[in-house]
């Protein structure tokens, strides 16, 4: 007989986040999934009832159960990316409830950057503006494979098919055009509660799935078996011990993949190449490890191989360079300038590197782009080149989310810069659909 801890362990993970322009609802959504999903804690509601009384408000405001800051509650809006966790028999959530305002855009590039679903929030009322499809944008840009509108507030327009058709038909075509694989449309009320958890009473022309259940049954690869093993290094392991005098191992997260015992393989930047003699797992040696195992690995020649360092299969090993093409959200208060020194950070390797130029900045509300603009300031996108002091491995975002992407870091105090995904990834494609240019959708991303 298995236990709850059993069946909770078996169930699949799923990071999604929520974004919409401000007052959308997506606060209350979240709390009402938290709250329907009976994933609140009583103390946790009996401390969102009592600030509601203080409010004057007679039911329990379900969107204190995310806007935690505050700042957040006394203005009615979120500030900051609020991580929640919780948990159906189905399947396990992390969700980032992300904020609405414009000046908030790279909070929402925190938070869908790790998500393989994003819930994008549309008020009825409103339909689709500038803020849904900038995040819309956002979504492309970082390649989340699912995408969710949620038009909210359906009660506010008499549970309407109609309007609900019209915003999820405009949405879907604005979505395609930047590439997004796939797009659910359902219509709810978080505040009511209709179709979230339950299906809605209201809306009988609606046969689709709650939030919910899509949540819980949308496929969700978390098998990177398909790409090319990257193993980068964070530690090399040298005992020199009475029991392991001769030991050598480079321990790693692998990133994608799979490495076997007696694999060829190439160590980045430096180009040398070995085989592989074994793989620690959890203490043990094992012939064969996966994404996203944490192992030590040893290879069969001794060879300098340092932290930073990637080791690649040699048949499909990443090219190295020192010239990094990238499309770059910048999330900094300071401005991002060309000629600027700044360290890029990619996996567990930081170098020095400088902005060699800012060919240009794009217009999420039309696609456009603005071409040289010689800096970037907070929330802007733009494609970014950047010289680095010593040769990368990187693979393009559009093939790898994890060794794909990279960040700008201040030498200075080390504040987090810009976030980079390296090679064409949105700006090319975003430009060509707004020209008209076609082969804009994908099937699928692999990432």
């Amino acid at each position: 007989m298995t236990t709850a801890t059993e069946q909770l362990s078996a169930t699949t993970l799923l990071r999604f986040a929520t974004a919409g322009s401000v007052d959308d609802g997506k606060s209350t959504l979240v709390g009402r999934l938290l709250h329907d999903s009976k994933s609140v804690l009583t103390d946790q509601l009996e401390a969102v009832e009592h600030a509601s009384r203080s409010r004057g408000k007679d039911a329990p405001d379900l969107a204190l159960l995310t806007d935690g800051l505050r700042a957040e509650r006394e203005q009615g809006i979120t500030i900051d990316v609020a991580y929640r966790y919780f948990a159906t028999a189905r399947r396990r959530f992390i969700l980032a409830d992300t904020p609405g305002h414009v000046q908030y855009t790279r909070n929402m590039v925190t938070g869908a950057s790790t998500a393989e679903l994003a819930v994008v929030l549309v008020d009825a009322r409103n339909g689709v503006v500038e803020q849904t499809r900038r995040h819309a944008a956002v979504a492309a840009l970082l390649r989340v494979p699912h995408v969710v509108l949620a038009v909210n507030k359906m009660d506010l327009v008499e549970y309407a098919e109609p309007v609900f058709a019209r915003i999820a038909a405009e949405f879907t075509a604005y979505a395609e055009s930047l590439g997004v694989p796939e797009v659910t449309a359902i219509p709810i009320s978080a505040l009511a509660g209709d179709n979230v958890v339950e299906p809605s009473a209201h809306m009988d022309w609606y046969g689709g799935p709650t939030v919910l259940e899509h949540l819980e049954t949308v496929p969700v690869s978390h098998d990177l078996a398909d790409c090319p093993a990257r193993l980068p290094v964070q530690y090399v392991i040298r005992p020199q011990s009475a029991e392991h005098p001769d030991y050598r191992g480079y321990a790693g997260q692998i990133a994608s993949g799979v490495l076997r015992v007696g694999d060829a393989v190439t160590v980045l930047p430096s180009g040398r190449t070995s085989v592989v003699e074994g793989i620690d797992a959890l203490g043990e040696s094992v012939p064969v490890a996966w994404a996203p195992q944490s192992v030590t690995v040893r290879l069969a020649d001794d060879i300098d191989v340092s932290r930073g360092d990637l080791i690649a299969p040699s048949a499909d090993a990443p090219a190295t360079t020192r010239d990094v093409a990238a499309t770059v959200c910048h999330v900094a208060d300071r401005p991002l300038v060309v000629g600027q020194r700044v360290l890029l950070k990619h996996t567990t390797r930081t170098v020095k590197a400088i902005v060699k130029d800012i060919p240009s900045r794009l217009t999420l509300a039309d696609l456009s782009q603005h071409p040289g603009p010689g800096k970037l300031v907070a929330n802007d996108i733009g494609r970014v080149v950047v010289r680095t002091a010593e040769p990368l491995a990187l693979d393009a975002y559009a093939d790898s989310r994890r060794t794909g992407s990279f960040l700008l870091i201040d030498p200075a105090d080390g504040t987090t810069l810009t976030a980079g995904m390296a090679g064409s990834a949105f700006a090319e494609r975003a430009a060509g659909a707004a020209e008209g240019a076609a082969g804009a959708a994908d099937e699928g991303w692999d990432f």
